[in-house]
């Protein structure tokens, strides 16, 4: 039988982790807790999401080969969670595969995420 590990955090490489922790902090509802210009962190007790400083990372294409993974959150209002989350700095490509059922954005330096709608919708 193979160990089972618990998830702890997911980090990710950005150039300003200060700034995606803030944009990120934001959109989750977590708090901030630890920031530094080279590394900084969210949680809400549970989870935890890390970022930090890789001044030579490039995003990814989209669509396109070279995306390694993103995120997916569920929002109650799909067109206002969108609209919030663009005023935060995140942008909306043009691609939108979900045909309406969800919307992928990118975050503030590239790293896309999409925005789903409640269960069942």
């Amino acid at each position: 039988m193979t160990t089972k590990a618990q998830l702890l955090a997911v980090n990710i490489d950005c150039a300003e982790p200060r700034r995606l922790a803030e944009f990120y902090a934001a959109v989750l509802g977590y708090e901030v807790q630890y920031a530094e210009d080279t590394y900084a962190g969210i949680g809400d007790g549970t989870m935890s999401i890390y970022f930090q400083q890789n001044l030579d990372r490039k995003p990814s294409t989209w669509p396109g080969p070279d995306k390694q993974f993103h995120l997916d959150v569920r929002v109650p209002d799909l067109e206002g969670a969108v609209r919030d989350y663009l005023e935060l700095g995140a942008t909306r490509p043009d691609f939108q595969p979900g045909e309406g059922k969800w919307v992928v954005l990118a975050d503030p330096e590239g790293h896309l995420f999409c925005v789903c709608p409640p269960s069942g919708q």
